[in-house]
């Protein structure tokens, strides 16, 4: 058990706690001014150890400058290349110059709160999410170690900006045509890209021999990730290789492209050989893809807009969202439909017209005689 001494301050008589720590070490805590404060703390110190609670008041004031780092590095070893770079960027430039010096014990919900708000207005609500997380991660690490009791920033409401909903861009069959014509030595990319629906990094992480043309598939195991000026080769974003089906046409030109190259080969390979650096859409940009747009008289989009188009086309063929959903490499059928729900509208008529020509054909329509019909209809 503890106990409660008295001694003398320069502002009078304090009281000094002394505990013992669930490790057996011992601890101590001066500056009550009243001994029924201090028999009160040792009381809920003891009921902490005993339900397994204790937070030492030591371990709550270190710094977030001190479990940030770690916080950090522990995301290295579990994320992508790509994904794990804004987290560092995050809390690089806004995490660590706001919080790095605030102790543990001194961080409030509603200075968080504060902080989030001041943050939306400067950035969008994606950075702001992604910032925001970085701190509730750190913090939710803190009290798994039991430096705090809870972590203030999952407590209560704090207003988060939703991200708005992108529109996607799809292209029509006539428009992909004119895009690929314009992409010069680029043409065969923009076709693999819109009617196979692979990501950028798939494509440019695609050798010759993930090509089955026997099957008409390709074999999505590589994702050649840019980030910074590094390529990252890895596994596909879902972890997971996949089958993707390409039309006769575009294979028949995979084919003639690829006769001279040995299994090894990338397919699309950058002018050194090497894997090719992701192409521009940017205002001041004046990369091929840009370029190609402007000649096929095409809106501004990215190469990313064209996976979408492939999504489109998909549809349009009559493709079921569970292909559509293999093909695109979605973790569920449900992912497909919330990101492309625009695109299933039209289902809702086709399914009300085919129930009108089937019902019509087994005789339902004429089920109701004239006899059968309301009074109201009769008159």
């Amino acid at each position: 058990m503890g106990s409660v001494h008295s001694y003398d301050s320069a502002k009078g008589r304090r009281y000094l706690v002394r505990y013992r720590k669930p490790d057996g070490s011992n601890g101590a805590k001066r500056g009550f001014s009243r001994k029924r404060d201090a028999e009160l703390w040792l009381a809920d110190v003891e009921s902490s150890r005993a339900r397994g609670e204790f937070i030492d008041p030591k371990a709550a004031r270190v710094t977030i400058n001190t479990l940030g780092p770690g916080w950090v590095e522990s995301k290295r070893a579990s994320m992508k290349p790509s994904s794990f770079a804004p987290v560092e960027t995050a809390w690089r430039l806004r995490v660590q110059p706001t919080w790095g010096r605030w102790a543990l014990s001194d961080i409030r919900h509603s200075d968080i709160k504060d902080w989030v708000g001041k943050l939306s207005k400067q950035v969008g609500a994606t950075v702001t999410i992604r910032t925001f997380g970085v701190l509730a991660g750190i913090l939710d690490d803190a009290v798994h170690d039991k430096r705090i009791s809870l972590n203030p920033a999952r407590v209560g409401d704090i207003p988060l900006p939703r991200k708005k909903k992108r529109t996607h861009r799809y292209l029509s069959h006539e428009q992909v045509a004119a895009l690929a014509r314009a992409s010069g030595s680029h043409r065969l990319l923009v076709l693999v890209l819109a009617y196979t629906g692979i990501r950028w990094a798939e494509a440019t992480g695609l050798r010759v021999r993930h090509i089955d043309f026997e099957r008409g598939r390709l074999r999505i195991e590589d994702n050649a990730v840019e980030v910074g000026n590094r390529v990252h080769l890895g596994t596909p974003k879902s972890h997971k290789s996949r089958a993707v089906p390409v039309p006769r046409f575009v294979l028949e030109h995979l084919r003639l492209h690829t006769s001279r190259l040995d299994g090894d080969a990338l397919v699309f390979a950058g002018r050194d050989g090497g894997y090719m650096r992701r192409t521009r859409a940017s205002e001041g940009s004046r990369s091929w893809f840009k370029v190609a747009l402007k000649e096929a008289n095409l809106a501004l989009m990215t190469p990313h807009d064209l996976r979408h188009t492939a999504a489109s086309l998909a549809v349009q063929s009559g493709a079921h969202v569970k292909t559509i959903q293999r093909m695109l490499g979605h973790a569920s059928a449900a992912m497909t439909l919330d990101v492309y729900s625009d695109l299933f509208d039209d289902d809702l008529d086709s399914v009300s017209i085919a129930l009108d020509a089937a019902a019509s054909r087994s005789g339902v329509l004429n089920l109701f005689s004239n006899e059968d019909e309301a009074p109201e209809q009769r008159s």
